[in-house]
C-alpha cells in the first residue's frame, strides 16, 4: 500500500459503528484481514487509524528510541495511550472505543479523510473547522512546507 486517497462524510451508528467508505475499503482490500490500529492524533482533535503494517513500522522505529531517558519513555506512553487493535467487519463496519469517541468528539456525522498511509477519522463540525481555519494561510503553508527545491529533497 502506497497511498490512501479519498474524504468522505460517514456516519457512526449508535454503537459507535463506522460504516467504513467502499472506495477506502477497496484501496485497503490487500490489508482488511491484518487488522488496525485506533489512535489518538497527537496534534488533533482526531483519531488515527493505521493498517497494522503501518503501526508496525511506527512501532519499529520507536522501539529504537533509547527506553533509559525519561522523555523517550514519555513519549512512547503518551503516543500509544489508548491506542487500539480494532477489525472491519464482514459488513464492512469498524466500531470506533467509547474512550476514542469522547476524546475526538465524535457524534453522527463524521468525515473519513485520507493522510498518505493512514486514515485520519474527524467530528464532521471539527474538521471543518480546521480545513476552514482562516488563521492559516493554505498557500504559506504549502509554500514552506513542499516548496522546496529539488536538490533539498535529494533528488537530482
Amino acid at each position: 500500500m502506497s497511498s490512501l486517497t479519498g474524504t468522505y462524510d460517514c456516519k457512526v451508528d449508535a454503537k459507535g459503528r463506522l460504516m467504513m467508505p467502499v472506495v477506502i475499503k477497496k484501496q485497503l482490500s490487500s490489508v482488511l484481514e491484518e487488522g488496525f490500529v485506533l489512535r489518538r492524533s497527537v496534534f488533533q482533535k482526531c483519531l488515527e487509524l493505521y493498517p497494522m503494517a503501518e503501526w508496525q513500522i511506527l512501532m519499529g522505529k520507536m522501539n529504537k528510541l533509547n527506553k533509559f531517558k525519561k522523555k523517550n519513555n514519555d513519549f512512547i506512553r503518551r503516543f500509544t495511550a489508548g491506542a487500539k487493535m480494532v477489525e472491519v467487519d464482514v459488513n464492512g463496519r469498524l466500531l470506533i472505543p467509547k474512550d476514542l469517541t469522547v476524546f475526538a468528539n465524535i457524534s453522527k456525522n463524521i468525515v473519513v479523510a485520507s493522510a498518505i498511509n493512514i486514515i485520519e477519522i474527524w467530528d464532521k463540525d471539527l474538521y471543518e473547522e480546521v480545513i476552514n481555519d482562516t488563521a492559516v494561510d493554505f498557500a504559506d503553508l504549502a509554500e514552506e512546507v513542499m516548496g522546496q527545491d529539488e536538490e533539498d529533497y535529494g533528488i537530482s
